[in-house]
């Protein structure tokens, strides 16, 4: 039920159906003094005014979200979101259920990458990159939940566009969301096809692995995320007793060389901070989150940190460690660096994380799809019930979406780089730039030239953006010059889209 906004204007609950029982929200209990131990007591010093008090909001111009209150003041819309509706109250995830949810989330597929990182970048540049990374994905949460305390009834970053921008921006970010997600799945299905090639020693047409894996996650999905630490565990100590799959025979631990600072040419160094951000985008789903919490203004922080402290130590970890036991002979994914057997069983165990992955990616592609389809078809009083038309509509929406999906992986058959060409089209905006637009959407024209925190933050939020902009433009021209450079070296099987070739050792 993305489109909260909608629901709100038409009085429509979390199920689909009207809220004839007329009971508060959680956010209108608040507001009443009714929840006073809640969200008002724990609002960070910040300069973002909490739900319930009023604020000078001149500047939105009657935009969604904002009720012009007496004298010329106004106040934020308080009837809280569609996950607060209905006569329940679907807000109830606390500090620590949001922790695990937020690692969930994030350690997935883009973890298989950093051992590659660290080869390309040396292991102190990828070091302090995973951890500088990993730090400003956390400063931009912050702002996201700044930009969530001044608006609750938000459920995603396309209602944040939506105030920002309006219609406009909501339809570009929408289309973005969409297509952010197909990306995605289409590199958890990559991944599957080389887990696959792993496997059965490449008894399949690729594109055949691709096709089997999109249909699999579309239907089924395992939520296991200890499965991708442990197989990333299991190549480890399989590299500590074993030599790389890779290497020549002669091969001896005393043969691995390994670089402090890499010293790699531009574009190489270019598509290796691509594929390291994509191991921290899960910031497109933190909203969603906020939204069923039960006090996110007190706990989501603590979650955002619990995560960030679990998962840096994890990703140097894994990266530093697979790249000092196997050195220049390390592949991307990392699992196949170690020897074919434990290879093979490290695949085999990473698989439930892959499913797990592209389903939950997925799943919230395709509802987003569905709920704005059935607005436009004016039957969102069938958005939960089954009906032939809801039925019809979700199954279209399914299929178009993964069938989308597979085209992307079969056009971008290279792990490396499916994840560089993502991280460079959206995961740029999701997890650094769009949370910079709000934070200057907050702040613009408030003193933001005085004070030297004020001042810092402004040209803090600047450089996110132009970083941004950067790895939009030079960041796809170097993925895509990646992706050409595999295709026309005669060495590589890969050579061209839609291939049958092996896919499973680069």
């Amino acid at each position: 039920m993305a489109d909260s906004r909608w629901n709100a204007q038409r009085g429509v609950a979390a199920d689909g159906t009207a809220d004839a029982k007329g009971e508060k929200s959680s956010m209108e209990r608040t507001v009443d003094g009714e929840n006073s131990g809640s969200e008002t007591n724990h609002w960070a010093d910040d300069g973002v005014a909490p739900a319930g008090e009023m604020y000078d909001a001149s500047g939105h111009r009657g935009k969604e979200g904002i009720l012009d209150g007496p004298g010329g003041t106004t106040a934020p819309v308080t009837s809280g979101n569609i996950f607060s509706e209905g006569g329940r109250d679907y807000r109830t995830m606390g500090k620590w259920d949001a922790t695990l949810v937020l690692i969930t989330n994030q350690i997935g597929p883009g973890i298989l990458a950093l051992p590659a990182v660290v080869r390309v970048l040396g292991i102190v540049p990828a070091t302090i990159a995973i951890i500088g990374i990993g730090m400003l994905s956390t400063y931009t949460a912050y702002e996201l939940l700044q930009f969530y305390r001044r608006h609750p009834h938000v459920v995603n970053l396309v209602d944040m566009a939506y105030i920002v921008g309006g219609r406009p921006l909501e339809i570009v970010m929408g289309v973005s969301l969409v297509l952010d997600l197909i990306l995605t799945c289409g590199s958890m299905s990559v991944t599957l096809s080389v887990a696959f090639n792993t496997i059965t020693e490449h008894a399949m047409c690729t594109a055949g692995f691709i096709g089997i894996s999109a249909l699999f996650v579309a239907r089924i999905g395992i939520p296991s995320t200890i499965s991708i630490v442990a197989a990333v565990f299991i190549v480890i100590i399989s590299l500590g007793v074993g030599h790389p799959q890779n290497a020549p025979p002669e091969w001896s631990r005393v043969d691995v060389v390994m670089f402090p600072v890499g010293f790699p040419n531009f574009r190489d160094g270019m598509n290796a901070c691509l594929n390291l951000a994509f191991a921290y985008a899960g910031n497109v789903g933190f909203v969603s989150y906020m939204a069923e919490m039960k006090d996110p203004s007190r706990d989501f922080m603590f979650a955002a940190w619990a995560l960030q402290v679990f998962t840096i130590p994890l990703y140097i970890v894994a990266g530093v460690t697979i790249y000092g036991l196997a050195g220049e002979h390390v592949t991307s994914p990392s699992l196949g660096s170690a020897p074919v057997v434990p290879a093979k069983v490290a695949y085999a165990v990473a698989l439930p994380c892959v499913f797990a992955s592209g389903c939950v990616f997925g799943h919230t592609g395709i509802k987003y799809m569905y709920v704005v389809a059935m607005k436009r078809l004016g039957a969102t009083g069938e958005l939960t019930a089954r009906t032939a038309r809801s039925w019809a509509v979700w199954v279209g929406c399914a299929v178009v979406f993964w069938v989308l999906a597979y085209v992307l992986a079969n056009a971008i058959p290279i792990f490396d780089s499916i994840l560089s060409i993502a991280s460079a089209t959206f995961i740029a905006w999701f997890t650094f730039g769009f949370a910079a637009v709000l934070w200057f959407n907050l702040f613009w024209g408030r003193d933001m030239a005085t004070g030297w925190r004020r001042i810092s933050l402004t040209v803090v939020n600047a450089l996110i953006i132009v970083m941004t902009l950067f790895m939009n433009s030079v960041g796809l021209w170097s993925a895509a010059m990646g992706l050409q450079e595999v295709f026309d070296n005669p060495e590589n099987n890969i050579n061209a889209p839609f291939t049958c070739a092996d896919n499973s050792i680069f």
